[in-house]
């Protein structure tokens, strides 16, 4: 079975309202979806690699930032493609601005053997957890309870990325 490690930052809002960074796939099948197309950025394991440090090389691939903030092992959840995800979370205020992806070749138009290049996530945004899970891949979707739990169980460790809630609940760019 194929293994996937993530990470998902969160946030506090202005208004204490919790906030997760998640990111849009590029390229021309996902171009123009939005529900049930977002994802933690992650990626496949490689071999014997650590998933933890899988995880935070697939970050710094997919958003171009290397991860500076403590993570914590979250949950491991199964899409519908048989395929494992493994989660890590760490609190940080990530700028969607500077998300600059890895890219990957594909032939496109299909049989027209011409082949482009496309970035692997083609934007970052902040949700609100109401606007994340229709946003969100289905099988990632018990992620967000996972960490809505765990956060209430810890104690408070003080506000971040104040003044740039969207109240609206939706991706902000």
């Amino acid at each position: 079975m194929k293994c996937s490690a993530g990470i998902l930052l969160y946030r506090r809002g202005a208004g204490g309202g919790l906030e997760v960074f998640l990111v849009h796939p590029g390229g021309p099948y996902w171009s123009g979806r939005e529900v049930g197309a977002w994802s933690i950025p992650k990626g496949e394991c490689d071999g014997a690699e650590d998933p933890r440090r899988a995880a935070e090389r697939e970050f710094a691939e997919e958003t171009g930032v290397d991860i500076t903030v403590s993570l914590e092992e979250l949950a491991t959840v199964q899409q519908s493609t048989g395929k494992q995800v493994r989660c890590w979370i760490g609190e940080d205020d990530l700028d969607p601005a500077r998300v600059r992806s890895n890219t990957f070749s594909m032939e496109w138009p299909p049989h027209s053997g011409r082949h482009q290049e496309f970035p692997e996530v083609d934007r970052g945004a902040w949700f609100a957890i109401d606007a994340a899970r229709p946003a969100l891949v289905p099988g990632q979707r018990p992620l967000l309870d996972a960490l809505c739990e765990r956060l209430q169980s810890a104690p408070s460790t003080g506000s971040r990325g104040q003044g740039r809630s969207d109240t609206a609940g939706g991706p902000r760019r």
